[in-house]
């Protein structure tokens, strides 16, 4: 595959290894991390595109962080390392870090995903990032590639370690609907209740007119969260994927919202 690539595109992943960090023996390994199968579809050629890639890299990372939570986190039993593990290998955190390495610049795309948005899509995002790790691996072997997963997700260990949130549900869900700048981001309060020194407070948090999730707590930053919480679950792929709310409950939230 190298030797069918432009001076300008090997120059394009010459510039991408840097950002990533890694020296690829096999440029070819790079570029079918970045082939979606929409590309391969479109071309006359017998062309690999970057699932396979994507399922072993998806492997990769969920081996390797289970190896450093494992190491480094004995007091957690088996139950909180599959959830704390789950927190950190997730959509949002993977299509953020293949944001910051600009990956979805370099992706090779079909037409028609690439006139939907396919650069920015989460879901892109996410399997580029999971496809470039089964790259490493592939190349480099397992302890480059397990080095590489711990220097990606070290902040995500770090929250860890310090005893925080492991993700602040809000700022995450703001990154992945401004990805679309058609879609607007708000949230309502819905009600407040109980005395004084012990309220309770119940939020919706809204995409355009649709309510993605709803969430309660002692103030109004943690039911928030928690909308926001549950918005991600549905975006992600792990909640329901239709909340049950009444349509008299939407006319009621959404009316709060137009008017906010």
């Amino acid at each position: 595959m190298e030797n069918s690539m432009t001076v300008n595109r090997i120059e394009e992943l010459r510039c991408l290894e840097e950002r990533l960090g890694v020296k690829f023996h096999n440029l070819n390994h790079l570029e079918m991390a970045l082939t979606h199968s929409s590309y391969a579809n479109e071309s006359r050629r017998n062309m690999m595109h970057n699932e396979r890639l994507e399922f072993l890299g998806d492997a990769v990372l969920e081996l390797a962080s289970s190896t450093y939570l494992y190491e480094h986190f004995p007091q957690l039993t088996e139950g909180e390392l599959t959830k704390t593990r789950a927190g950190i290998v997730c959509s949002a955190t993977l299509a953020r870090l293949a944001e910051r390495l600009e990956l979805g610049k370099a992706l090779r795309l079909g037409h028609g995903e690439e006139r939907s948005g396919g650069r920015t899509r989460t879901s892109n995002l996410e399997d580029v990032f999971e496809a470039v790790i089964g790259a490493i691996y592939l190349d480099q072997g397992w302890e480059i590639a397990k080095d590489y997963v711990f220097r990606q997700l070290a902040p995500e260990f770090e929250s860890v370690a310090a005893g925080k949130s492991l993700r602040d549900y809000k700022t995450v869900l703001q990154e992945v609907v401004h990805r679309n700048p058609s879609k607007k981001l708000s949230y309502v309060e819905l009600s407040a209740t109980g005395p004084d020194h012990d309220r309770s407070y119940e939020f919706a948090v809204c995409i355009n007119d649709e309510i993605y999730g709803r969430g309660k707590g002692h103030n109004k930053k943690e039911a928030e969260q928690m909308a926001a919480k549950e918005a991600l679950e549905r975006l992600e792929g792990t909640g329901k994927k239709k909340k049950n709310f009444s349509s008299r409950n939407n006319e009621i939230i959404l009316d709060k919202v137009s008017s906010s």
